[in-house]
């Protein structure tokens, strides 16, 4: 059974980041102040199978020939002295 929750004191800047996430994500504060803290406290723990499934559902995603390697790195790269 779900439990309420108060939070007292929370600083400004916290709180100016959570309601600017939850209009982002179209949530009320207390929905996505429950969605911040199950992605800290209960992360997934995918397999590695799951992974590399992942990893290769996003590279078949991606358009042919539109992202090569070298452009890659050169974009990591990109503004490092």
């Amino acid at each position: 059974m779900p439990t309420t929750l108060t939070l007292k004191n929370i600083p400004d800047d916290v709180y100016d980041r959570l309601k600017l996430s939850a209009e982002t994500h179209r949530r009320s504060m207390n929905s996505e102040a429950i969605v911040c803290l199950e992605a800290v406290l209960l992360p997934a723990k995918l397999t590695p199978t799951e992974w590399l499934a992942r990893a290769r559902a996003l590279r078949s995603a991606l358009q042919p020939g539109k992202f090569r390697t070298r452009d890659i790195d050169s974009l990591k790269r990109e503004g490092r002295p």
